[in-house]
């Protein structure tokens, strides 16, 4: 009888699958999650389309993979403010570093606002992974809400401030990744710094989180 076939080293399928990672993260980038296709990634990576499946189900799930390692580096750009000394200075490096990270990576920007491919429709990637990338996407917030509340909120009220913070955030971002901003001659970061300067006044003072 022939001897069995050795095992695949661990380090060889890692190798692979981050080249796999890479090559879509390229795709995607590119093509959109609509556009992109198993068979254009593998041939980025250099493998066949089989090859791919033997990592990911689908090309949402490969999707997925990538969203969540870019929200993983969003997550350790807004954590590494937490040392900072006062709730407010936290709150302060937290917000910006959420939006600095999108303003350095515009391509994980597009990555997050898969849901806008094809126009403002409800979409998703598969309940579970939906449910996977939405709990990464509150974790990587999580430093702004947990200032507010060092600052004296209550747990709605911060997760209020989180949502306001996020959402001018994204805002800024559309305008400065489109040109638009320069319609307005105005600096979305200096812009953004403003407002999270004026947030977190309004808290230490008392007057809500709003």
């Amino acid at each position: 009888m022939p001897a069995p076939r050795p095992k695949r080293p661990r380090a060889d399928t890692e190798a692979k699958r981050a080249l796999i990672l890479d090559a879509a993260a390229q795709i995607f980038a590119q093509d959109g999650l609509e556009g992109a296709s198993l068979r254009a990634v593998a041939a980025r990576a250099g493998y066949t389309p089989a090859a791919l499946y033997f990592h990911f189900a689908s090309k949402e799930a490969l999707y997925a993979e990538v969203l969540m390692a870019s929200l993983a580096r969003l997550g350790a750009a807004t954590t590494a403010g937490e040392a900072g000394e006062t709730a407010s200075a936290r709150l302060n490096a937290a917000a910006m570093a959420f939006f600095t990270y999108y303003a350095d990576h515009p391509r994980d920007l597009d990555l997050g606002f898969y849901l806008f491919r094809g126009g403002m429709k409800p979409a998703g990637l598969g309940r579970d992974h939906d449910e996977a990338l939405n709990a990464a996407l509150e974790d990587a917030l999580a430093p702004i809400s947990r200032a507010a509340i060092d600052l004296g909120v209550s747990d709605h009220d911060a997760k209020l401030l989180t949502v306001d913070l996020f959402a001018h955030a994204t805002g800024l971002l559309l305008l400065l990744h489109t040109g638009r901003i320069r319609m307005f001659g105005a600096s979305a970061p200096d812009m953004m710094a403003r407002y999270i300067a004026e947030k977190t006044a309004t808290l230490t003072t008392g007057h809500g989180p709003c």
